[in-house]
């Protein structure tokens, strides 16, 4: 196929009027893509569950190959669409021999990095009806331990016996109780068998399971659309972990909604090879591998090490790249950093400034003069024959995203979105190339935004909380109503805390958070009242101010040293001087941070929630200065504003 082998020139006509229409009373909208108001449901006929998502793969591949690893310096091994999915038969042929129920209510653990038998495992428990339960590292042993007693998970499939080891390990101390069996999937020595008897858990290896149901197979016990297919546990900044029920509907209509939006541009073929690094124990993973495998593409993964991130995509050579933030800003530094002289960085600035211009245009390509010249080495680097990426999980610059656009020469689309809206509920519309937005709403659902009073965002003026409601909304949070009523209200509209503004054309901005909680630029979320609770611990503390934001990695905080310790404090330390001398003294400054962190670690603050640097402050915040509100909360707007400098410094000079 042409358009697969180098896709060099696409147009796409906007809507006249914009990305997205009004609706009702309520100013809801909806995507322009739509010739109804009503949300789609699906974009084929007969995928309505995951299950058919894969069955009709496996038909219009015609067998062709769909998971594929590879070991270090060797090319990539494939295992066809039948393999997977007669593997995927004989695993959830054996859960049924061994009591598990074909059931929307039966729940299924899997703890393992992205690999073949992620997919086969998830397939094998949609086949016969069960749910799966993602769990993952950055869970933590404590949430691990309470999802599992949560979601009531009687079997886990491991990647690796460490995972096992954890697992077993909260069994002995009595703070599992009700799991029964454990899968693994590399191989393990007899002491984990006999620590599992102990723990009264049986640990058997997945090919020995996979023989079982190869022995004693079971009919397909198909799921319907409106059951359960996914309980993907969100990590909580304060509490627990919340388990956002996600049905097989949820993500047909997700996926079919990308695969409407980008049907006329980077429409999927068998030919198309996605790259799997990111976790799939995150929906955006999820649905953007669903799009592969309704496809009959295939799915390479890379070797488990990001480090070899690089490599790997130069072996695979993928047409389709999924990114986070993070990712991108590393791939930016690193070629304006390999642009060392003065005359490189004017020959790329004026090369991208070229490919702007087009863009603006709505042209995306990779066989001008400047791609040729200038980014033919940038493209290769990811393999070469890239021609769709997207971005979500966190905000990204517009100057990188614009830039990255520009240089690799593919369709690149930044969406918007979190795991109660199974994944994306807004994307960019083909052809709008601008940044500084995350697109229009997806066609599986419509978007309203309601008033915030209390931070002066009004929906009469295109600024308030954005409301999500459509095919794509969750069922709710398992065993926790209150939670889901907090979320979801009565006319199904979810809520996400996020303030959002309308732009002119049409598209989404998101401009402020409505609870101060936020990501960072890897995804974390972060609770800065939790962090400055624990840190106000600290002796030498009055005051402080934790900050963040989605385009940076790290925390900062404006502490303000209280009046009455910091002299007798500093003292201890070897240090005098008046408070004022003191506040700008940089070893106290620094003798301040190693405190904070101190007491962030006894409290048990992750890393990405620590902060990298502090500025001191002589001043208290108060009532009279505008920085905090009558009942003495922080007006976090203000104490940006007025730290505006200092923390543009703290991030100019701290290096991660």
């Amino acid at each position: 196929m042409k358009q697969y082998r180098r896709q060099l020139e696409c147009r796409w006509r906007r809507t006249p009027g914009g990305c997205s229409y009004t609706l009702g009373k309520d100013h809801a909208r909806r995507s322009s893509l739509l010739d109804s108001d009503e949300p789609m449901l699906y974009y084929y006929d007969d995928v309505r569950t995951i299950y058919d998502v894969f069955q009709r793969g496996m038909h219009v591949s015609n067998n062709g190959p769909c998971l594929g690893v590879r070991k270090p310096n060797q090319p990539y091994e494939w295992i066809s669409y039948k393999e997977t999915a007669e593997r995927a038969e004989c695993v959830g042929s054996a859960l049924l021999n061994r009591g598990f129920k074909p059931s929307p209510d039966q729940y299924i653990g899997i703890f393992s990095q992205n690999r073949p038998e992620w997919v086969i495992i998830e397939q094998g428990c949609y086949t016969y009806s069960m749910v799966v339960v993602p769990l993952y590292d950055t869970l933590g042993a404590e949430a691990i331990t309470y999802i599992v007693n949560k979601a009531d998970i009687a079997l886990v499939f491991c990647d690796k016996p460490e995972k096992a080891k954890l697992l077993l390990d909260s069994t002995e101390k009595g703070e599992i109780s009700v799991l029964k069996t454990i899968v693994i999937m590399d191989p393990f020595d007899s002491d984990l068998v006999t620590c599992g008897n102990k723990c009264g858990v049986d640990i058997i290896s997945m090919k020995e399971l996979e023989a079982m149901g190869r022995a004693h197979r079971h009919k397909p016990v198909v799921a319907k659309p409106e059951d359960l297919a996914i309980i993907c546990f969100t990590s909580g900044t304060t509490g627990n972990p919340k388990g956002a029920m996600i049905t097989h509907q949820n993500v047909v209509s997700n996926m079919s909604a990308f695969v409407k939006a980008t049907e006329k541009a980077v429409f999927p073929c068998t030919e198309d090879t996605l790259i799997s690094f990111l976790p799939l124990a995150h929906m955006f993973e999820r649905v953007v591998e669903c799009v592969i495998l309704c496809h009959g593409a295939r799915i390479g993964f890379f070797q488990g090490d990001i480090r070899l991130l690089m490599d790997d995509l130069k072996t695979l050579q993928p047409t389709v790249f999924p990114v986070v933030p993070r990712l991108l800003n590393r791939m930016f530094d690193r070629i304006f950093g390999q642009a060392n002289t003065t005359l490189k960085r004017w020959i790329l600035d004026f090369a991208s400034k070229r490919k702007e211009a087009e863009l603006r245009s709505g042209i995306i390509r990779n066989n001008s003069l400047w791609d040729k010249v200038i980014f033919r080495k940038i493209q290769a680097s990811l393999g070469g024959k890239v021609r769709l990426m997207i971005t979500g999980a966190a905000p990204v610059s517009a100057n990188v995203l614009t830039f990255l656009r520009a240089a690799l020469g593919c369709q690149f689309y930044e969406g918007y979105g979190q795991t109660e809206c199974t994944a994306g509920c807004s994307l960019t519309i083909p052809g709008d190339w601008t940044a500084g937005h995350v697109g229009a709403p997806m066609p599986c659902n419509i978007i309203k935004l309601v008033d915030v009073e209390e931070m002066n965002y009004f929906a009469a003026k295109g600024e308030g909380e954005v409301c999500i409601k459509g095919a794509n909304v969750f069922q709710g949070y398992l065993k926790d109503p209150e939670k889901t009523a907090e979320t979801l209200d009565k006319d199904g509209w979810v809520h996400t805390g996020d303030v959002g503004k309308w732009l002119p054309n049409g598209t989404l901005k998101i401009i402020d958070r409505k609870k101060h909680i936020f990501k960072l630029a890897q995804g974390e979320y972060i609770a800065p009242e939790k962090i400055e609770n624990v840190y106000i611990r600290s002796e030498p503390v009055g005051q402080i101010f934790v900050h963040g934001e989605s385009l940076q990695a790290f925390l900062i905080a404006i502490v303000v040293p209280d009046p009455d310790m910091l002299s007798s404090w500093a003292k201890k330390k070897g240090l005098g001087g008046s408070y004022e001398e003191l506040c700008r003294n940089k070893d106290v400054k620094k003798n301040i941070l190693e405190d904070l962190l101190k007491v962030g670690k006894e409290f048990g603050l992750k890393s990405f929630e620590q902060v990298k640097g502090i500025a001191l402050h002589p001043e208290m915040f108060s009532i009279e200065n505008g920085l905090l509100t009558p009942t003495l909360k922080a007006k976090r707007p203000e104490l940006r504003k007025y730290f505006k400098s200092e923390i543009e410094e703290l991030y100019a000079n701290i290096r991660m």
